[in-house]
């Protein structure tokens, strides 16, 4: 039988080390076994009652990395804000030193630079001892937030437990990792993750404001000659702050890559009645749009409503639902190939 949960007040909405809180005397091994826990690695657990998602995985990684390493990549555009850039099961994406060799541990994906060629590195440890914002860690059933950002002293580091034992200051900052700048987490995500994805989360963090395409720009001139600098710029020619989901991301990257006309994000039409939709993907000298899945709805009017009221002000629409374009992309590809011949472009 599972012992019946313990949750001493100061381990609450935590993430921390196993083996701290034993020494300490806040629980037992038996009492970490109970459903008040979660385990997330080797000796790291946390408050079960925490949700399981990107942050969390980050946070437990953060435990047990040396304080030279920085979430990046994908995982830092997930602390930033960009939800759909990393799951709770997903590898956590972290950078270090060239010259650190760090041991295998599940759950992590490891990237070395050299220290005088990262300017991903160089700015998240900088941003160790300034300012800078910070991002909530939300909590169910009404629990404090936890948030990523500077303690009170201005350090803003992934704090390792203390040799002496679990303190309620070690509490506070264990397991709150150092990120990299959304400008940097851009270019790292270009470089290693596939295309599709990679722009589907450039596309967000431009949407959302965290970086800038002058910002991108410069990181790219910036990096270049470095590994996967051409495939960055690539990736970042191809971002377009317009888009609303991954999916509708993935569908414009999809068509410009099968030798389609780059089509316009969220392209606002006005119709006769002086009401301004816009549709998802058009190609406005075409006036040929693509509606993707209808789960976005326009403030005065439902997804049907809209493709009609674009039908009648002499738009030729085409729905996409998700479904298609994960198993009948090129059935999807036929019709906006015909639909854009039809009024005109040749290819």
């Amino acid at each position: 039988m599972p012992p019946p949960p313990h949750r001493p007040g100061v381990l609450a909405w935590q993430v921390f080390r196993g083996s701290d809180a034993i020494r300490q005397g806040l629980v037992t091994e038996h009492q970490l076994r109970s459903s008040a826990w979660l385990r997330l690695r080797h000796d790291v657990y946390a408050d079960a009652r925490l949700d399981r998602d990107h942050a969390l995985a980050c946070r437990a990684a953060a435990l047990r990395l040396p304080p030279e390493a920085v979430v990046a990549g994908p995982s830092a555009a997930y602390l930033h804000g960009v939800e759909h850039a990393a799951s709770f099961a997903d590898d956590v994406h972290v950078l270090v030193p060239r010259t650190m060799r760090l041991g295998p541990q599940r759950g992590l994906r490891v990237h070395s630079m050299g220290p005088a060629t990262s300017p991903s590195y160089a700015s998240a440890r900088s941003r160790g001892t300034g300012g800078g914002p910070s991002t909530a860690i939300r909590q169910p059933d009404g629990g404090p937030s936890t948030a990523i950002r500077q303690p009170s002293g201005g350090r803003r580091t992934a704090v390792l437990p203390s040799p002496g034992g679990l303190r309620v200051a070690d509490l506070r900052t264990a397991g709150v990792p150092v990120v990299t700048d959304p400008t940097s987490a851009a270019w790292e995500t270009a470089v290693w993750l596939e295309p599709l994805r990679a722009v589907g989360i450039v596309d967000s963090l431009l949407r959302q404001g965290s970086t800038s395409r002058e910002a991108l720009a410069d990181v790219a001139d910036r990096n270049a000659d470095r590994p996967g600098g051409r495939r960055a710029r690539w990736v970042f020619g191809l971002a377009d702050p317009g888009a609303r989901s991954p999916a509708e991301s993935e569908l414009r990257v999809r068509l410009v890559l099968a030798g389609l006309p780059r089509p316009t994000a969220r392209h606002p039409v006005r119709v006769a009645s002086g009401l301004v939709l816009h549709a998802d993907l058009a190609w406005p000298a075409y006036r040929v749009a693509v509606a993707q899945d209808g789960q976005h709805a326009e403030a005065r009017g439902g997804h049907l409503d809209r493709i009609a009221t674009l039908v009648s002000a002499g738009w030729l629409v085409l729905p996409v639902t998700s479904r298609r374009l994960r198993q009948d992309f090129p059935g999807v590809l036929r019709e906006v190939r015909a639909a854009l011949g039809a009024r005109g472009w040749r290819q």
